[in-house]
């Protein structure tokens, strides 16, 4: 089984850490994987975006041209990958900041407004580690093992005090029903 994740918004979102922590989930459980984060020139306010993917089988590229799942967190991300996500596959649109519905009805579609979550256990900055959360809620291809395992692979000694807020955010998306 392979799982082809792209996770996309603007640059300080928390996308590549959100990339890193589905791979380092991964290789705890053994799945082979590529982790491939993207960003432009700007970081900060630039587009970024990070494409995982998971599987059971040695990986052959790390590019997601078609993903399972797309984690789109701004309207423009939003608009440039809904469609090359493949039929029957995920779409979680952060709707904090994405006013619009998706166009497709060959996908399933989850609204998670992740901004107004993460601000709400007052994280304002880990609206990725909702998102993430949700993901794994509803991603079967994704277990709810290795949580906080993982967390502590992405989130630096230097930031240890980070761990628990980090695991709080991602216990408020699986806790999310939309």
């Amino acid at each position: 089984m392979t799982t082809q994740i792209l996770i996309a918004g603007f640059g300080g979102q928390g996308v590549l850490f959100a990339g890193k922590f589905l791979a380092y989930k991964g290789l705890l459980e053994n799945k082979q994987l590529s982790w491939l984060p993207s960003y432009g020139p700007e970081m900060r306010g630039g587009t970024a975006n990070c494409s995982v993917i998971l599987s059971d089988e040695p990986v052959g590229s790390p590019i997601v041209s078609k993903p399972d799942v797309l984690i789109a967190m701004n309207l423009p991300s939003l608009d440039k990958y809904e469609n090359d996500v493949v039929p029957g596959g995920m779409i979680f649109a952060e709707s904090s900041l994405i006013s619009r519905k998706v166009a497709r009805d060959d996908v399933k579609v989850f609204y998670v407004p992740a901004t107004e979550l993460a601000n709400s256990i007052g994280a304002p900055t880990l609206a990725n580690m909702v998102m993430t959360g949700k993901l794994i809620r509803e991603c079967a291809a994704i277990s709810d093992e290795n949580i906080e395992a993982a967390l502590k692979k992405v989130v630096s000694a230097r930031h240890a005090d980070l761990l628990e807020v980090n695991l709080k955010a991602i216990n408020t998306g699986l806790g999310y029903e939309d």
